[in-house]
């Protein structure tokens, strides 16, 4: 991985003009953006998309997407279902919001044309990447919990997709672990989410047929063992024994969870840090892998200019701070 291309994020692309596609695509390579497209345009088959598990950090919508002026009509509705993820409106002429109406304007983030991308660019940069993560503290999340995965997936292989941003707060599956984060230059959560049906498979895949019957109860003891992991290495790496907390405001803020819309939000709208890992049995390579979705929403206090690795065993050694027994 490379400091340029080690964080994206996702957009929903809703444009259908095909001779501009290139366009486009060249537009989120260059932005670090990874583009969906419906298979469905209309609006039934957008909002199905929006209503399933795919994390995005923002949406590109063409003003006549699906007809003259119909975007706007799309836009009302994404925005009702959505409110949290930001809108970019592609126009034919000025790349500005200016001629809409009040009540259309309050729902885009910006507008843009493809005759005046450069400036664009630094409005994407600013709006969907707003919180920068450390290279290594990313490398290292991820390496941690590849780890905590192998040790209780032992019969599988665990691999980890390309780590993004989000901005919407869609809970995937139907069971999740959370825990508190806290060092003295962040607060916030750890989350792992995952289906209960796919991974209670897994496990009993692994447990083999001769094994006691496997509930839900287990599955969660397994995920909590994986969140405890995770944590543990978290803070054996990155929370100093030296780090004074003493003198941090403890403040809270509340969480609300609505589970009929697979919703959860922390209070507040800066991006999160969100990774996949992929599980597949070693005696079953072909299979679909089942997923495990880890976010971290530092809401609470957020300073990565603070942000350092602790040293080594080996590196205390030749310091001189330990010695060997």
């Amino acid at each position: 991985m490379t400091d340029a291309t080690l964080v994206m994020s996702k957009v929903l692309v809703l444009d259908d003009a095909s001779e501009h596609f290139e366009q486009i695509k060249q537009l989120c390579e260059d932005s670090r953006l990874l583009g969906i497209k419906p298979n469905l345009g209309s609006q039934g088959g957008v909002m199905a998309i929006l209503r399933s598990n795919v994390d995005l950090g923002g949406i590109l919508l063409y003003e006549n997407y699906g007809g003259q002026a119909m975007g706007l009509t799309l836009a009302h509705a994404i925005h009702a279902a959505r409110p949290e993820l930001p809108i970019f409106l592609r126009r034919d002429g000025e790349a500005s919001l200016a001629g809409l109406q009040s009540s259309d304007i309050s729902m885009f983030c910006a507008a843009f044309n493809l005759s005046a991308l450069e400036h664009f660019k630094s409005v994407l940069e600013s709006s969907i990447f707003s919180r920068v993560y450390p290279t290594d503290l990313v490398r290292g999340i991820t390496e941690m919990t590849l780890s905590s995965l192998q040790t209780l997936f032992k019969t599988c292989a665990v691999e980890v997709e390309a780590p993004y941003l989000v901005k919407d707060q869609i809970i995937y599956g139907e069971v999740f672990s959370m825990i508190a984060i806290e060092s003295n230059w962040c607060r916030g959560y750890m989350m792992l989410q995952t289906e209960e049906e796919r991974m209670l498979n897994l496990l009993r895949h692994a447990a083999g047929a001769d094994a006691e019957p496997l509930t839900f109860r287990d599955l969660n003891s397994v995920l909590g063992e994986a969140t405890n992991l995770v944590w543990g290495s978290f803070k054996n790496r990155y929370v100093g024994f030296r780090d004074d907390m003493s003198g941090l405001t403890q403040t809270q803020v509340p969480i609300i969870i609505n589970h009929q819309r697979r919703y959860i939000s922390f209070g507040s709208d800066d991006p999160q840090l969100c990774l996949k890992y992929n599980l597949v049995p070693l005696d079953d390579p072909q299979a679909t892998p089942v997923s495990v979705f880890q976010r971290f929403v530092f809401n609470l206090s957020w300073s990565p200019d603070q942000f350092s690795e602790n040293p080594s065993v080996e590196a205390l050694v030749d310091s001189g701070e330990l010695e060997m027994f």
